[in-house]
């Protein structure tokens, strides 16, 4: 009979993972210690904080997470272990932000160095692979991300975090951190939706009319290939030419800089998966299906409502999924013309070399991309599977 705890192989993932932590602990900072939010600060690595009690619980996980990953092939025993590690790598970066921090000091900071970004990366992977070796439901997927996440705000609600660098600059713009979240969120999906309005009617007409197919598809090609940048700047001149002349529009919000640029300029990108997928989506439909549609008398219209598009709905959610993930990335660049979000933090830092500011910005937005993937990845597994 197999044992719960049965010993397998040395895989070649669990090889790589187990060496990145072991270069990470071993030879990567894992905290800064800084005078202030701009000094370089005095790198401290994780085997120089062993006297630490919480350090010390990390680095007994560190090794037990390593020999599950190496030997363990429950994927229930391994999801445990790493879960404890990455609560006790959260418990020790904040233990010792609060031991190196001087009483009543509002200027020292306390900066995650390589090494705990790298931990903290493994040990998500690790979680990630068990995870997958469970072979949870698409539903199920999406509880994990609440329940990680909730995990993850309670350590940042309890205020055990509350010395590192990070913490003491959202501490600082809260209430601009909420407005930039909000503004980054709006132009994501409102680009997104616009994008759908448009991408999904166009996709179809290039499904039915084959001569226009080509040349929309290169079109759209053509855009992706210009930097946003690039295409930022194109954008600024003809809109401010329309905000100078037409007031109307300038009332609107329309103007060369802002919120208008970088929303017409994410809306191009995101029109080419969305009208790639309607069509090879559409292209997927047996055509048998089809004429047995058209024999029963149904139209056009009725086909493609009943039959065409709900059948490639998962691969058209597929376009949706690549185009949201895009998109929050890329509004981060929409900063630089005005247009707000979680980047106006990452510019802000890069020009006052305060590292701690630019990992104020980018955190949020890598997690909400990620959050996105994982939901709509499990929206599509759960269509699929209903639909098999």
């Amino acid at each position: 009979m197999e044992e719960t705890l049965a010993v397998r192989k040395l895989d070649r993932l669990g090889v790589v993972l187990v060496a990145a932590a072991a270069i990470a602990t071993a030879l990567l900072p894992f905290i800064y210690v800084k005078a202030n939010r701009i000094a370089a600060g005095k790198p401290l690595l994780l085997t120089h904080l062993l006297g630490q009690p919480s350090v010390l619980v990390l680095t007994l996980l560190l090794v037990a997470t390593a020999f599950a990953v190496l030997y363990l092939q429950n994927p229930f025993t391994r999801l445990v272990i790493a879960t404890l590690c990455f609560a006790a790598l959260l418990a020790a970066i904040g233990f010792v932000a609060t031991a190196f921090t001087p009483v009543n000091s509002t200027v020292a900071r306390m900066t995650p160095g390589a090494g705990f970004w790298v931990l903290f990366a493994v040990i998500g992977l690790v979680v990630s692979d068990a995870l997958v070796k469970i072979k949870l439901t698409p539903w199920m997927r999406i509880a994990s991300l609440a329940a990680y996440t909730a995990l993850s705000g309670l350590f940042l609600s309890s205020g055990l975090l509350d010395s590192l660098s990070i913490m003491k600059e959202f501490a600082t713009r809260s209430d601009q951190f909420w407005t930039e979240a909000l503004a980054h969120l709006l132009l994501a999906f409102g680009s997104l939706l616009i994008a759908v309005v448009i991408g999904l009617p166009l996709g179809i007409l290039c499904f039915w009319v084959p001569k226009l197919r080509a040349s929309v598809l290169q079109g759209l090609s053509l855009i992706q290939t210009i930097p946003s940048l690039a295409l930022f700047g194109i954008l600024m001149l003809p809109l401010g030419y329309i905000a100078t002349h037409v007031p109307a529009a300038a009332a609107l919000g329309i103007r060369g800089i802002g919120a208008a640029p970088a929303l017409i300029a994410l809306v191009l990108y995101s029109l080419l998966p969305i009208v790639a997928n309607t069509v090879v989506g559409l292209q997927g439909v047996d055509p048998s299906v089809r004429d047995a549609a058209a024999g029963m008398g149904l139209t056009r219209r009725q086909i493609l409502t009943g039959i065409d598009l709900p059948l490639a709905f998962p691969v058209i959610l597929t376009g949706i999924r690549i185009v949201l993930v895009q998109s929050i990335g890329l509004v981060t660049v929409a900063a630089l013309i005005g247009g707000g979000g979680f980047g106006i933090f990452i510019f802000q830092g890069l020009g006052q070399t305060a590292m701690d500011l630019v990992l104020l910005g980018a955190v949020p937005t890598v997690f909400f991309a990620f959050s996105s993937a994982v939901i709509l990845d499990a929206v599509i597994d759960s269509i699929r599977g209903t639909a098999a």
